[in-house]
């Protein structure tokens, strides 16, 4: 999926687990990857590449970029995400997307350093749950106060290239189209629903 998506046009790829990072990085040397690691910790609700272990695993695997959990929340084990990142960008010197639920988030990430901010987290955080992605409202106003130089990425809840070229329109720089490409399953049963009505 990966390289047909990247043969097409797609500008990068967004993979989960240092596996999967790995295998794409073999077959498809010259692609921009944006690296993440989803593990759960019972101490925290955070679960994108939440701490130093992952981070240091997804950079390994060959990720240009890594995602990580840039919300309020607490950090499993108490890590402190302004010292994550000062430990990616010194010891790594590797380039951060902060995954965000809310304009505050982005702007707080870009000020500890992340070059990426997402809206991938809109709607998943317990301070957004009833919110439905995307993230319609963040886009301009992370705009409008992020630095130039920050890329703005909208990510969730797109279901089409409407969608896509909306983000665009209302300030984001990228997006990332996850499901309405890769849920094979979603798909397969939304035909069966439509043809068994």
């Amino acid at each position: 999926m990966a390289e047909a998506s990247l043969r097409n046009g797609a500008l990068g790829v967004r993979l989960e687990s240092p596996e999967h990072i790995g295998a794409v990085r073999g077959r498809c040397p010259e692609a921009l990857i944006v690296g993440l690691w989803k593990r759960s910790h019972a101490d925290s609700a955070v679960y994108i590449t939440p701490g130093w272990q992952e981070i240091r695993a997804v950079w390994a695997a060959g990720a240009d970029l890594i995602a990580i959990d840039a919300t309020a929340r607490p950090r499993p084990e108490g890590q402190d995400l302004g010292e994550l990142i000062r430990r990616c960008r010194e010891e790594l010197g590797a380039p951060l997307m902060a995954d965000v639920d809310s304009v505050a988030n982005g702007l707080r990430a870009a000020e500890l350093g992340c070059t990426w901010i997402g809206t991938t987290l809109y709607g998943y955080t317990e301070a957004t749950a009833a919110e439905q992605p995307p993230a319609w409202e963040l886009l301009p106003a992370l705009r409008r106060d992020l630095p130039s130089a920050v890329t703005l990425i909208c990510e969730g809840g797109l279901t089409g290239p409407a969608d896509a070229a909306r983000a665009l329109s209302a300030g984001a720089d990228a997006v990332v189209v996850g499901t309405a490409i890769t849920g094979v399953d979603l798909q397969v049963a939304a035909y069966v629903r439509a043809l068994a009505d």
